[in-house]
This record gives structure tokens, C-alpha cells and sequence, in this order.
């Protein structure tokens, strides 16, 4: 594995440092993004936050900003934190176990254990999705790796192949097969440096058959309304709750649609349940399609007048007035960022 990893590993821009402040916020963003996605993100930020100290003494409104686009925010949230309690604590470093990894925000089983391998030479194996269905192949394990007792049996499995000493590289190897060899689809098994080892490939038809897959649950699909809500050339904007999906991204007020409400009807209702303040809806301007984890919506915008009362953060954490060219000064879901790019390519009447 070692050998292979050596010859075929991707040229990635966290793999030249072993500083563990770059290992960890790679680890982070891995999370949930891909590894094509993420390069230009990862320069970004430790361009703007080069050190662990200049992370946590920047404002969470900034953390936010230069995590833009990389999606589940959570994690931006989480490092900020993390960051401060480091710098409070330990001056700044990073602890080198896996313990003490699984204290701080946003740091679970799977990131500390790559983190303190990667960045320590800590002898823990990493179970993430790439390990799983490279060991469940390997083993033909025949249930799914999701279940806590099957991750168990995995990172058993992981330890025992584990080499001691070079566990950062023999993780970072497994995570790679996984990624680019043994893939949930089309795995090119004959190139693969565990085929002679791999039972699905010795026993079944089609090793794709593992791992396990559990049913897929439909998605709930949901109507949202937002308001491009004008008042003497400015626009309103609502920063969400610091905690929860999208927690302290800025947005075009609004929400979701109630039975038996027009989209218009839901609109003034969100705006005054969240702000305290009347709106005169005016005009459809567009809609967006846009997924999460767990649902998907779409989201209707329209123009609308402020009419009369005075903003009050009821059900948001704090609102501004900001004219057109400021808005890319703020952080934005993805959804509310392409309402942007309508608005910058439409030139409507205020």
C-alpha cells in the first residue's frame, strides 16, 4: 500500500506541509467537499487566516466570507471556535492526540484520527467513506458500514493492516485507493495493490454490490419565498441564527410556504414573523433550484417595497440596509448568491 501510495498519490497543495494547523483545516473542508473542489478554497484560507491565531482573531462575519461557496457552514463555524479555545488554552497549537483532538468544536472520531496520524505520526486508522468501502471489499463485509457495530469491526480491521510508524501515509494511501481505484462504481480491480487480498473481488460477480446500501429516503421538497425588499435604493438583508443550517450567512428574508398561502401571502407573513415590518409585494423576479443534505427547494424571489415599521431581529440574528454594490461584502447560501448574479444581470427599477 505504501509503495503505491508513493507512486500514485495526487499532487495536493495540503500534502506539502506538515504544518498541523494546514492538516487540520484540509481534514476539516474534506469533510464534506470533494478533493477537486477544494484546492482554490484551501489557498484561500490559509491565505487570509495563515496561522491558528489569526483565525480565531478574526470576526465569524469574515470566516464565513472566505468560506463562501464551500457549502455546510457548520464547519467554518466550527474552526473559528476551535481556534479561539486554542489561543485561549494552548497558545495557539494544536494538540497531538486523539483525545484531546475530540475536544474541541467540530472535531469528530474520523478527524482526529487522521489529523493525529497525518500530522503526528499517531497510530489511528481513519474510517471515512473511501476507507469503508475499500476494507467492507476487502473483508466482503455484508452489512452497511453506516451501522455502529459494522464501524467497529472496520476500524478493528484498520488497526490490524495499520503500519506502525507511517500511519499518516498508510491512511492517506487507503483514503486514496478508495477515492481513485476502488470506487463505488467501475473499480479498476486489476490495478488495484489489495486485489490479491480482496475477497468481493475473488467471490462475487460484482464487487460493487458491496458495501451495503441502505434504501435511500426521499427528500422533502419545499416553496421559499424572498423578498428583495427596497427602501430609498437599498436592500433589506437578515443574517441567520448563528447555530443551525446556513447559521450566520446573510440572506434575503423570507421562508417557506404554508398550505393554503400564495407565495406572495407566504412572503409578507415571513417578513413580518421575522422583522416586525409590512412589505407591498410588487413583482416576480425569479426562482432557483437548490439541494441540501437532507431537502431541497426552490426559491422564488421577488421585489418588494418596504412599507412601514422598524426592523427588529425577531426571528434572525440581525439585519442591514446595504445598497446593491455592497452585497458582495457579505456571505450568501449558494441560493441567495445566484439571486445576486439575477440581480446584477437585470437592472431593475427601485
Amino acid at each position: 500500500m505504501l509503495d503505491w501510495y508513493r507512486d500514485n498519490k495526487r499532487d495536493l497543495v495540503w500534502r506539502d506541509s506538515d504544518n498541523p494547523y494546514h492538516i487540520w483545516v484540509a481534514e476539516i473542508m474534506l469533510q464534506q467537499t470533494r478533493v477537486d473542489q477544494m484546492g482554490g478554497y484551501f489557498e484561500r484560507f490559509i491565505k487570509t487566516f495563515p496561522t491558528v491565531r489569526d483565525l480565531a482573531a478574526a470576526s465569524e462575519d469574515q470566516v464565513l466570507k472566505v468560506w463562501e461557496g464551500l457549502g455546510y457552514y457548520a464547519r467554518a463555524r466550527n474552526l473559528h471556535k476551535a481556534a479561539k479555545q486554542l489561543v485561549e488554552l494552548r497558545g495557539g497549537r494544536l494538540p497531538d492526540t486523539r483525545a484531546e483532538l475530540e475536544q474541541l468544536p467540530g472535531i469528530g472520531s474520523y478527524t482526529a484520527a487522521a489529523v493525529s496520524s497525518i500530522a503526528f505520526d499517531r497510530d489511528h486508522p481513519v474510517l471515512d467513506g473511501n476507507v469503508a468501502r475499500v476494507l467492507c471489499r476487502v473483508l466482503r463485509l455484508e452489512e452497511d458500514p453506516r451501522k455502529a457495530s459494522t464501524k467497529t469491526r472496520l476500524i478493528s480491521a484498520g488497526e490490524k493492516l495499520l503500519a506502525p510508524g507511517q500511519a499518516g501515509d498508510f491512511n492517506q494511501a487507503m483514503m486514496e485507493l478508495g477515492a481513485r481505484v476502488c470506487t463505488p462504481m467501475q473499480p479498476q480491480c486489476t490495478g488495484c495493490p489489495l486485489h490479491t487480498l480482496c475477497r468481493a473481488y475473488a467471490e462475487l460477480e460484482d464487487p460493487t454490490a458491496l458495501p451495503v446500501k441502505a434504501p435511500k429516503k426521499e427528500r422533502p421538497h419545499y416553496q421559499v419565498a424572498a423578498g428583495l425588499i427596497w427602501r430609498k435604493g437599498k436592500l433589506l438583508i437578515a443574517q441567520r441564527p448563528s447555530e443551525g443550517l446556513l447559521g450566520g450567512l446573510w440572506e434575503f428574508p423570507g421562508g417557506k410556504q404554508e398550505s393554503g398561502e400564495s407565495l406572495e401571502e407566504c412572503l409578507v407573513r415571513e417578513i413580518r414573523e421575522e422583522l416586525g415590518i409590512a412589505i407591498a409585494v410588487e413583482e416576480y423576479l425569479t426562482c432557483v433550484d437548490h439541494g441540501y443534505s437532507h431537502f431541497s427547494i426552490t426559491l422564488h424571489a421577488f421585489k418588494a417595497q418596504y412599507v412601514s415599521g422598524t426592523p427588529q431581529a425577531i426571528e434572525c440574528a440581525a439585519w442591514r440596509w446595504v445598497g446593491p454594490d455592497q452585497l458582495s461584502s457579505y456571505a450568501f447560501p449558494r441560493a441567495d448568491r445566484r439571486i445576486i448574479e439575477y440581480l446584477g444581470q437585470n437592472a431593475l427599477q427601485l
